[in-house]
């Protein structure tokens, strides 16, 4: 078909609406575009700010919590602040000659050094022993750590007792300040009743230390001071 000037007239300014309209579309979706990143960088740093907060509240609720869930279920051991004696002695139990070594590791996330002050000792169920972890402060200031625990394997934390403990509860050391932690434990006799652990021979004692985000009492906190005043006048002594 043979197109006369009229109908090349009409097609000219068809293609002549639709480059307006695309060009319109094409404005438009600029427009959003920039109206969506606008927003992005505006609700990013809020977005970051939330999370942020959220991360540092879970940081203080996870201590609580992990002690929560350890004296419920018995996970990573028990710590009981009264002991019967006579209850313990009076249980009916299978080989009350036998013997378990319980390990002690240690490991530190801050500038501390911390460490078990006996690598083992050879306990009888039933018997109450006292051990002995150190810390010292590397840092010249004060710093507050507190400690989480766990026994291993997971079946003797069951019956793994502690009656005095340092976990838990934030330990605050003053610079260069070194003390010892005692834990005084027992093994439950009962744990020469399960089957799951008739062959057991070693029990593991394992704590972590993580520094707290607790305030240094104003009391000390002259102390940080005091200390790098002392470091800024050696240095100008040289």
């Amino acid at each position: 078909m043979k197109l006369n000037n009229e109908d090349y007239g009409k097609m000219s300014v068809i293609k002549i609406f639709f480059s307006i309209l695309s060009s319109r579309r094409r404005n438009k979706l600029k427009n959003n575009m920039l109206v969506i990143e606008k927003k992005e960088k505006i609700e990013t740093p809020y977005i970051y700010l939330s999370i942020s907060a959220f991360m540092f509240g879970l940081s203080f609720a996870f201590v609580p919590l992990y002690q929560l869930i350890c004296q419920s279920t018995g996970y990573g051991g028990e710590i009981r602040k009264k002991l019967d004696i006579s209850s313990l002695m009076n249980k009916k139990v299978n080989n009350k000659n036998r013997l378990i070594e319980v390990n002690f590791t240690s490991q530190s996330n801050m500038p501390w050094v911390f460490e078990p002050e006996q690598k083992s000792i050879i306990v009888k169920p039933g018997e109450t022993v006292l051990a002995f972890y150190k810390a010292k402060n590397l840092l010249n200031k004060p710093i507050i750590g507190i400690a989480l625990y766990h026994v291993l394997p997971d079946e003797a934390g069951l019956y793994f007792n502690k009656i005095q403990c340092f976990c838990f509860e934030e330990q605050m050391l003053n610079a260069n300040e070194e003390i010892d932690l005692p834990v005084l434990f027992f093994i439950d006799p009962d744990i020469l009743n399960d089957s799951r652990l008739k062959n057991l021979e070693k029990i593991t004692l394992s704590y972590i230390f993580f520094e707290s985000d607790s305030e240094i009492p104003e009391e000390y906190q002259h102390l940080s001071r005091v200390i790098a005043t002392k470091k800024k006048a050696d240095f100008q002594v040289m």
